[in-house]
């Protein structure tokens, strides 16, 4: 407290008489020391005289009103006029105290004073805290990534986040009083009617509802399905007001959430499930989806259907002359010729490779197909121009018509390929209708079938092994199982023959399942023979994989074989794995976990996308033996392998080149950072007692078993033990 008086001895007493009181005092002789006083300290109350000379009470009260102290003052003066009193007043001071005053009345003043001063403060302070928490509160909602919205119970805008702007183009003031249904898409209005007037609390509001909000700007991009349209997911809760029995609704409040990105990449995600990555074109899943909802329909509007198999000639050519990226390009260039010769409810897909099947729903006869096959050969008879080459194409075409040919999916498309197999045998570039006599073209296939199933009961089938060669030192770190069928008239017949149709047949099962025990199985007879440091690479057929028991089958024969997972690795193709990526995922990860080895095999070969590489547990890519003949004096012509080998480096993973076939292409793959290779310069497949041999004959010092040691400029071998496969390969 501060005591201003003129008269030392009032000063005096005014002092002691607050001070005895408990209360801190400080005294200013006169208004010039009042000043000074204020600017030194802070000061809660003053008790003031009016009359001063030199500087008076009316003067340090506008001082103070002029600078803003934050101060009481009680008047204690022996001035009695209503003039003097209206101004103190009207200075804002909290009382007058009359001279002489009475010390209770007095006292009693100043505690008033003090404890609404310390009420104002505590008022103050709240507010302030009030303010702070609706600043925070209005920041956190204007920057929220959500729409934050309240409704009246009519169903109009009382509240809208600044979110509103960045999404939809809408400034709050727009909406503020405007209906929902503005924003609504027009097909979503009905099921915002339940949402945005929700009337329901606790566990019963609804989450996670999916409409599409119009954008404010009729040009701008779509962002989902509808143009000016945004998908959210909405979550609403009804606000009510009174007593338990006797509530009010008053309206709603929620959240909107933007769900554009997550909607685009379910699209993503579907299409590439049911699309060829390559051709943009349906793949074999949306076909068979597609033909089967054909034949549901035409069983019942009794009308025809036709499945076309279509199967580009020579396209292999293509391919092994120009290069895959020319042969992609040209697959491209044709899907979209044959798009044009579709009618509207056709459904051209690509079944694989350099094949594709054409679905014909509701025609009359023979005749409407025949046209659509014309149309296709014709569109294809002008050039292609791809890469700088001007390209023909030719294409043969089977075709199978419902029911004549078939009632189910599988017999119209295997006789469709019946069909065009026929065309191949006469020429190519033509089309064909299915015909029971065609069955006879097929009697090669049978008699190899039939051959096949003796095959599996005289133990005609044979395993041999190729090595697979560490770059660095030389030596052989794997064996890959290779299946040869010892023919009795035939003689020794290569897989390339009969894999095909025992797949077609199922045999391949049976067939896979005796390669993986026989591989295991020698394997295991090498370790007992001392070769502890191979591991054995054994291909495995779509079927195969797709088996439900696959994972089962390996672990089984790697357990009844004492071995380790790491001894053994699985190849697989690439188009395999695109044919059901996520299952096949599943089933690779299960065998991942045993410590078994995936190997990508024929890379580079198929149409499907690199990104896959990152979602698989595999450890080794295999590059193709096509790319590794591309490998020449000019470096122009390996620009593939350089591709691959540096994708491989950098994803970590173990690299093996096939076909090695000369001392330049090997090193050109070891001096660009290739870890493993294989090819007949270091050895054609042999069979199990010759591989046997040359594994147990393989010395740290001897690198015999390699052609041309001296123009292979190989790096001295350590001593230490041989290194299997990329030790820092991980899992995608």
């Amino acid at each position: 407290m501060l005591v201003v008086d003129d008269q030392p001895r009032m000063l005096n007493s005014l002092k002691d008489l607050i001070s005895i009181n408990g209360y801190q005092v400080l005294t200013a002789l006169g208004g010039h020391e009042a000043l000074s006083r204020l600017e030194e300290s802070s000061i809660d109350l003053m008790l003031l005289d009016l009359k001063m000379p030199g500087f008076s009470g009316h003067q340090v009260m506008d001082y103070i009103e002029e600078k803003g102290i934050d101060t009481t003052v009680i008047v204690v003066s022996g001035e009695t006029s209503f003039d003097a009193m209206s101004q103190v007043l009207r200075r804002r001071a909290y009382d007058y105290i009359k001279k002489p005053y009475a010390p209770d009345e007095l006292l009693q003043t100043v505690e008033n004073a003090l404890n609404q001063r310390q009420l104002q403060h505590q008022n103050r302070e709240i507010e302030s805290k009030l303010n702070e928490s609706e600043r925070l509160h209005r920041y956190m909602v204007n920057s929220s990534p959500d729409i934050i919205y309240m409704l009246d119970k009519e169903g109009k805008f009382t509240f809208v986040n600044d979110r509103i702007a960045l999404l939809l183009g809408y400034g709050k003031d727009e909406l503020v009083g405007q209906h929902y249904s503005r924003l609504v898409h027009f097909e979503d209005v009905e099921q915002a009617r339940y949402v945005f007037n929700e009337r329901r609390t606790d566990d019963r509001i609804a989450r996670n509802v999916e409409l599409r909000l119009k954008c404010k700007d009729p040009d701008a991009a779509p962002k989902h399905f509808e143009t000016n349209t945004v998908p959210i997911e909405l979550s609403a809760t009804g606000i009510y007001q009174g007593k338990e029995g006797e509530k009010e609704y008053l309206g709603t409040y929620g959240v909107a959430r933007d769900i554009t990105e997550r909607k685009e990449a379910e699209r993503t995600i579907n299409f590439q499930a049911y699309h060829d990555l390559l051709t943009q074109l349906p793949n074999r899943a949306l076909f068979k989806d597609r033909l089967n909802l054909a034949l549901a329909q035409t069983k019942r509007s009794n009308q025809r259907l036709a499945v076309m198999f279509l199967d580009l000639d020579r396209f292999k050519l293509v391919n092994d002359t120009l290069g895959h990226i020319c042969g992609d390009e040209l697959l491209q260039a044709v899907s979209h010729r044959l798009q044009e010769c579709l009618r509207e409810g056709d459904t051209l897909a690509r079944f694989g490779g350099d094949e594709f099947t054409l679905l014909l729903p509701q025609i009359y006869g023979q005749e409407d197909a025949e046209t659509i096959a014309k149309k296709i050969l014709s569109k294809l008879r002008d050039p292609f121009f791809v890469e700088g080459h001007e390209l023909y194409v030719t294409i043969s075409i089977g075709i199978a018509m419902y029911p004549h040919d078939g009632t189910s999916m599988e017999m119209l498309v295997k006789n469709a390929d019946i069909a065009m197999y026929c065309i191949k045998g006469r020429g190519s570039n033509d089309y064909q209708f299915f015909s029971s006599e065609m069955n006879s073209v097929s009697i090669t296939r049978l008699s190899l079938e039939r051959d096949m199933r003796k095959a599996m009961e005289n133990d005609q089938f044979v395993m041999h092994y190729q090595p697979q060669v560490d770059v660095a030192t030389g030596r052989i770190v794997a064996m890959e199982a290779l299946i040869r069928w010892e023919h009795p008239d035939r003689g020794l017949i290569p897989p390339s023959e009969f894999v095909t149709v025992a797949e077609e047949t199922g045999l391949i099962l049976q067939l896979g399942e005796w390669v993986l025990r026989t591989s295991c199985e020698t394997l295991r007879s090498w370790q007992m023979a001392g070769i502890i440091d191979i591991r054995m690479a054994v291909n495995l057929s779509a079927m195969q994989v797709e088996h439900k028991n696959f994972v089962e089958h390996i672990i089984r024969e790697i357990k009844r074989n004492s071995l380790i997972g790491e001894n053994l690795e699985v190849e697989i193709t690439e188009n395999l794995i695109m044919q059901d990526m996520d299952n096949t995922i599943q089933k690779l990860i299960k065998l991942n976990e045993h410590g078994v080895k995936v190997a990508i095999d024929d890379f580079g070969t198929g149409y499907s996308s690199l990104s896959y590489l990152q979602r698989l547990p595999i450890h080794t890519v295999k590059i193709d033996r096509s790319f590794v003949h591309d490998i020449k004096d000019q470096p122009n012509d390996a620009c593939i392998v350089d591709a691959i080998i540096a994708m491989a480096k950098g994803l970590k993973l173990n690299l093996i080149a096939e076909g090695v076939e000369t001392p330049e292409q090997f090193n050109y793959l070891r001096d660009h950072g290739c870890t493993e290779v294989q090819g007949f310069m270091f050895g054609h497949p042999m069979t199990e007692h010759q591989a046997r041999q040359i594994l147990l004959q393989r010395p740290y010092e001897d690198n015999a078993f390699l052609v041309n040691h001296n123009k292979l400029k190989l790096k001295p071998e350590s001593h230490a033990a041989p290194r299997l496969a990329s030790s820092d390969a991980r899992n995608f």
